[in-house]
């Protein structure tokens, strides 16, 4: 298992990794190295505390949560980690602890009865989504009016479910967004450093040309080369050296088994293999899986309580706990941390949060779309579900735009190719507290969906002009050429400089922190990952120096 990462991990890595392992082989759903056991503590507290405290308290373990958890444990500081989702470290009956794309099953959604895929229908068939049997499985998609939002469920949230796609943000657009960070230190020290962390490395050219497994991306490249459009190769986590043994027959299929959206069993390189193993090395960090934070206040002497629900494999609540600590970082994601805050502010828990909390929210301008190809131009049966080609079109000024080159593998060739568009649409949405169920609510409509239609199609109709192909009417549902009704790529909701300060620490709330993709307003213009990884690098730099100095 560890032979594909070797080249990159350090020994605190491996130390985590084992402790990863451990856990999955017992069944665990809280571990870590000692004395990281004892980073949660039962002292007699005044004011009403909660009986179980510890200095520092992440919830989520998405990237900003990995990157926080492992720089927090490096400094000494005990840390627990709470994440809502399973440890996926532990194989079911089929000897994989993945289901794949094309056959999914219980382990493919969190607690649904059938699987909601990107992709609706095939030749307006109902033959890409299936029934299976609820579960708290990796992949779930949030429902809101106008707009549902893709997020990984389990220990490395995000990390699980995406095409590792690592791209670095135009450095001009960054700074128009985010005007209160330093772009010098961000690009030639986090971005960098988050590089090496994440284990991001590229495709061999050579082996890219030649390859069965990419015909689909060369296909898609040489109709935008016919358009007078660039393409670039983009870095992923996925470890291109396993890949090239996949395809040779020397290693089990992963990414060249159809596996992605519920997750890889092979090859990838998720945080649980990268800043939470290396967390769980420092011996300071434990995680504990299946707890669903839900409410959090202050309390007299300045700590925090996070209530936290306890969750069984069937969804059921078994129990609840309170977890004081001393300092609070929310890694939930954009919708996750945003609602919880939302929830404390208008329960009156924490009334004086700001009113900017929940604004900023966006897509990232995310569209899909398909186009049909000519009978010669084939995409081929068999197709590496890591995408590495973008056609990259951010330099122009009246339409700026970066389409991922998808995967579409189904085992047969189907002349489809299918894009990932990401747009900069310039609309906002709100999340607000709904106090009638006590969730949050998106207010977000379908006009707000246009502008990033309207500018993915006006890159796609120049293709389909120039290669004289059409768009694929069968894959969305209601015979629509672009799918804008969900995004991977949720931004927002506590944007830094508004809801929190330009470091992350939430305003009305001190010792509160985001160190998530909810700081980012709206629209970062690639995918965002990458940027989050970088942001909160930064983040936590800043606040370790300045909120932990002795």
């Amino acid at each position: 298992m560890l032979r594909y990462m070797t080249s990159y991990l350090t020994r605190r890595h491996l130390l985590g990794v084992g402790a990863f392992q451990a856990a999955a082989a017992l069944g665990l759903t809280r571990f870590g190295l000692a004395p990281a056991a004892h980073s949660v503590t039962t002292p007699s507290r005044p004011g009403g505390a909660a009986s179980e405290y510890t200095p520092a308290l992440v919830i989520g373990s998405g990237y900003g949560a990995a990157v926080t958890a492992l720089r927090l444990g490096e400094a000494g500081v005990p840390t627990l980690v709470l994440e809502m989702g399973r440890l996926w470290d532990a194989p079911a009956s089929d000897g994989k602890v993945f289901c794949s794309t094309g056959s999914p099953d219980h382990r493919s959604m969190w607690f649904r009865s059938r699987t909601e895929a990107p992709l609706a229908q095939f030749l307006w068939l109902d033959v890409v989504n299936t029934d299976i049997t609820p579960y708290p499985g990796v992949l779930d998609r949030v429902h809101f009016d106008h707009m549902s939002v893709f997020v990984g469920r389990g220990v490395g949230g995000g990390s699980l479910v995406n095409g590792g796609m690592a791209v670095v943000p135009e450095r001009d657009h960054l700074e128009e967004i985010l005007p209160e960070v330093d772009a010098d230190a961000l690009y030639t020290r986090h971005f960098p450093l988050a590089h090496r962390m994440l284990g991001v490395n590229s495709v061999d050219p050579a082996w890219f040309e030649s390859t069965e497994w990419y015909r689909f991306s060369r296909t898609s490249r040489e109709h935008a080369a016919r358009t007078g459009l660039r393409t670039v190769f983009v870095p992923n986590v996925y470890d291109f050296d396993y890949m090239r043994r996949e395809a040779a027959g020397q290693v089990e299929r992963s990414a060249l088994a159809g596996e992605v959206i519920y997750g890889n069993n092979h090859g990838k390189r998720t945080l649980d293999k990268t800043y939470l193993a290396a967390a769980l090395g420092t011996g300071n960090v434990v995680v504990q899986t299946l707890h669903r934070a839900r409410g959090l206040r202050r309390q007299p002497d300045g700590t925090y309580v996070v209530t936290a629900d306890l969750l069984d494999l069937s969804g059921r609540v078994t129990g609840t706990r309170e977890i004081g600590c001393g300092r609070l970082f929310l890694g939930a994601g954009s919708l996750g941390s945003t609602e919880l805050l939302l929830r404390a502010r208008d329960r009156g828990d924490l009334p004086d949060l700001p009113e900017e909390l929940g604004a900023g929210w966006g897509t990232n301008g995310n569209v899909m779309t398909a186009r049909a190809n000519h009978i010669w131009d084939t995409v081929g049966a068999r197709q590496a579900t890591m995408p590495v080609l973008g056609i990259d079109d951010r330099s122009d000024p009246d339409n700026p735009v970066f389409a991922e080159i998808a995967p579409l593998p189904m085992g047969f060739e189907h002349w489809i190719s299918l894009y990932l568009a990401i747009t900069r649409n310039p609309e906002r949405g709100t999340l607000v507290h709904d106090p009638a169920t006590d969730g949050v609510r998106l207010r977000w409509t379908a006009s707000q969906n246009e502008p990033s239609v309207e500018s993915a199609k006006r890159l796609f109709d120049r293709i389909n002009l120039r290669n004289a192909t059409i768009y694929r009417y069968d894959l969305f549902g209601g015979n629509r050429s672009f799918a804008d009704d969900f995004t991977y790529h949720p931004l927002g909701g506590c944007v830094l400089g508004a809801a929190t300060d330009s470091h992350g620490r939430v305003r009305g709330a001190p010792g509160v922190y985001v160190n998530d993709g909810a700081l980012i307003p709206g629209a970062l213009g690639v995918n965002p990952f990458l940027t989050i990884t970088a942001l909160a690098e930064r983040n936590i730099e800043r606040v370790l120096a300045e909120d932990f100095a002795t």
